[in-house]
């Protein structure tokens, strides 16, 4: 038994090595020549598992470490019978993490309480659901859009695009991206969707590039259709737009959901599911010796300040978003390499949060982020 695997993916040398022939390359080296005789590829969005890559290869089972699947031709693979699977929610806490830092900047940067206002949350699935936790625990007003689950739960607490445009201070994106179809979201923000932004939104798009038309999200900036933007995700990744990258609040490598849990995550997913699909016995398996920040204890004074900036500073203390920004704007040409050498980052729950002089109401809503409590 042969497998590729990407290079690039973290804590899974030695898994597999028992069972198998291994191999690590990186994603441009992933080639039909060396595909040809593996029996399957443990792999990243870099990767397009394709006909051109597959055709003619012993490849019976594709793991990709990731959420999105849009690099897998999902319908060859059907012809082809070859079996796939993603990574559901194996980053929705690390883009969750990126979120809250993102939306307490914006409100240190803006002079604005979070409290209050309204944030419409466009995908509601692994990711969007946290999103609308720690929005809760900030005191914002929530709208939910998320159509295929409408469908399927009924009207509930949804509602339309249009209402989100129509009433939202801050629009965050969480969509996975559809190029055809019902549900289509390549380009869903594009001219129609800024002109109908009547409240001069802020918007966040972590999700995928292409669901943003650039062009269109330039032009909203010089007709003051909208406040702002924070922009992890783009088009044409790694050459991104300068242009747009001068007039963003905030503009990260696509790194939202890189986290040292979410891609520990990612790869446990990726294992175990190799093992159920070849009978390897390890479907428990999960990832050892994940690295700590230099501190994992966080002190803060509450007195005179609000359960909103509690949250705000314990947030900026495990993840500022500064530091990512700065980097992207000095050298937005490594893109690629700030994405490979992206530093420690863990979670909220890593953290040990000392609260003085505490309120119930604060320490409860830390909880609510996830974060350990004294």
């Amino acid at each position: 038994m042969k497998i590729i695997i990407d290079d690039k993916i973290p804590y899974i040398k030695g898994a597999l090595e028992p069972f198998a022939e291994v191999v690590y390359l990186p994603g441009s080296q992933t080639t039909p020549e060396v595909v040809k005789d593996a029996d399957a590829l443990i792999t990243r969005t870099r990767t397009k598992c394709n006909r051109q890559l597959l055709e003619g290869s012993n490849v019976k089972f594709i793991a990709t470490a990731t959420i999105g699947f849009d690099h897998i031709d999902t319908e060859y693979c059907r012809e082809a019978g070859i079996k796939w699977t993603n990574a559901p929610g194996c980053n929705s806490g690390s883009v969750e993490q990126y979120i809250s830092s993102a939306l307490a900047v914006l409100s240190h940067k803006h002079n604005f309480s979070l409290s209050g206002k309204t944030i419409g949350i466009v995908g509601v699935g692994n990711v969007g659901k946290k999103v609308t936790r720690i929005a809760e625990a900030y005191g914002m007003k929530i709208l939910l859009n998320d159509p295929p689950r409408e469908r399927a739960e009924g009207k509930g607490d949804f509602v339309s695009l249009d209402e989100i445009l129509e009433q939202s201070d801050i629009i965050t994106l969480h969509v996975p991206l559809n190029m055809t179809g019902e549900d289509k979201t390549f380009h869903l923000a594009d001219d129609a969707f800024f002109a109908k932004a009547k409240k001069k939104p802020f918007v966040i798009n972590s999700c995928r590039g292409e669901v943003v038309e650039t062009e269109a999200l330039k032009k909203a900036f010089q007709a003051d259709q909208i406040a702002g933007a924070v922009i992890d995700c783009w088009e044409n990744e790694p050459d991104i737009d300068r242009e747009l990258l001068d007039r963003v609040d905030i503009a990260t490598p696509h790194i939202a959901g890189y986290s040292k849990d979410g891609k520990a995550n990612g790869t446990a997913m990726s294992v175990q599911a190799v093992s159920r699909i070849f009978g390897l016995g390890i479907d428990d398996w999960t990832c050892q010796n994940v690295e700590l920040p230099a501190s994992t204890e966080i002190t803060i004074e509450e007195s005179g300040k609000s359960t909103e900036e509690v949250l705000k500073e314990a947030v900026l203390k495990t993840y500022d978003i500064h530091e990512d920004d700065k980097r992207l704007r000095l050298s937005p040409e490594s893109f690629e390499k700030q994405r490979g050498d992206y530093p420690v980052r863990r979670e909220f729950p890593v953290y040990q949060i000392t609260l003085l002089n505490s309120s119930p109401e604060t320490m409860e809503q830390l909880k609510t982020f996830g974060f350990k409590t004294t």
